[in-house]
């Protein structure tokens, strides 16, 4: 019994210092982003009134938004309300950001979770088969096909599966429009390619590292041990290997995901999907600092909680981070 309420007591000990250094870290990423919008070239009143504006409609329209007080002012007071969830309106069209942002986040966390359950699978799977015919033609056939996947940025890769599945043979459709009255089925369809595309920017990175974290763990002498006694190769690498290569594995599997909720940006605007990404797009070009603040803020969340999320599992995964040196 003491040894495990010790684990336990080291296992929350960690918890609370993940959580506490990724608030400190969004903090900080919060006053980069505030600081980053104010710094901008031009004026918001001005952008918004256009170039013929009287100096009195400028003055007005800075008074209406709180342009006047001073940045750590307007810094608090939008912190403190970010932190309830109030991120304030839109100088564009004066719409409740949290409102407007909501639909949009669960668009891009569908995209992304339906593009996880494909890939996480195919590169764990991939990444198995690799390390059970190393060194053959299957293992450099693999390992040809994910480095293609990897060097091949998101829009080219986009691009590319618009031209085939699009426009030569007209099997799925180039825009991924959907709405919340749209059927499952039709949903799925409409999301395809640029799920396909996400799938193409991340299974390769996975592949390779949960090869390479295999590789690292089959050189251990109680694997030649085992591989000695005669045991299959298959029942090696699933019952011995794997196990205690979770834990890199589960790194590069959350620092992934998170990647593919925070990286959609360039798919979203390719397929017109209406999630964050094209959502952040459309405001940057109308130059509405709530909205900029506000989806990178959430960006931010979301990846450091992941980030948070990944150490946590790998320190269950593995005992021996539990125990630092």
């Amino acid at each position: 019994m003491p040894p495990r309420v010790g684990k336990g007591r080291t296992v929350l000990s960690l918890l609370f210092k993940r959580l506490f250094a990724g608030l400190l870290l969004l903090w900080a990423v919060s006053v980069l982003i505030f600081a980053g919008t104010q710094i901008l070239p031009g004026d918001v009143a001005t952008a918004m009134l256009g170039q013929q504006a009287t100096p009195q409609a400028v003055a007005k329209i800075r008074a209406d938004l709180g342009l006047e007080k001073p940045a750590p002012v307007r810094y608090a007071q939008w912190l403190g309300n970010a932190v309830q969830g109030d991120f304030g309106r839109s100088y564009s069209n004066r719409q409740d950001i949290a409102k407007s942002i909501a639909p949009r986040l669960k668009n891009t966390l569908f995209l992304a979770a339906m593009a996880a359950v494909i890939a996480v699978p195919l590169a764990l799977g991939l990444g198995i088969l690799s390390v059970l015919y190393a060194g053959t033609w299957v293992d450099r056939t693999v390992g040809l096909v994910t480095l293609s996947a990897i060097s091949l940025p998101e829009f080219f890769a986009g691009y590319l599966l618009i031209a085939y599945f699009s426009i030569s043979h007209f099997w799925l459709p180039s825009s991924a429009t959907v709405s919340d009255s749209m059927p499952l089925a039709q949903r799925l369809i409409v999301m395809a390619l640029p799920c396909m595309t996400l799938v193409l920017a991340v299974v390769g990175h996975m592949m390779r590292m949960t090869r390479a974290a295999l590789l690292n763990v089959m050189a251990s002498p109680y694997i030649e041990t085992a591989i000695l006694k005669g045991l299959p190769a298959r029942r090696v690498v699933w019952k011995h290997a794997l196990p205690n290569a979770l834990s890199p594995i589960i790194s590069v599997v959350s620092l992934n995901l998170a990647y593919l909720i925070v990286g959609v940006v360039v798919v979203e605007v390719i397929f017109v999907y209406p999630g964050m990404g094209q959502y952040l797009v459309d405001h940057v070009s109308k130059r509405d600092v709530p909205v900029v603040q506000a989806a990178g803020l959430i960006f931010a969340a979301v990846y450091i909680g992941l980030n948070i999320v990944a150490d946590l599992l790998a320190i269950l995964a593995n005992p021996r981070l539990r125990h630092p040196r």
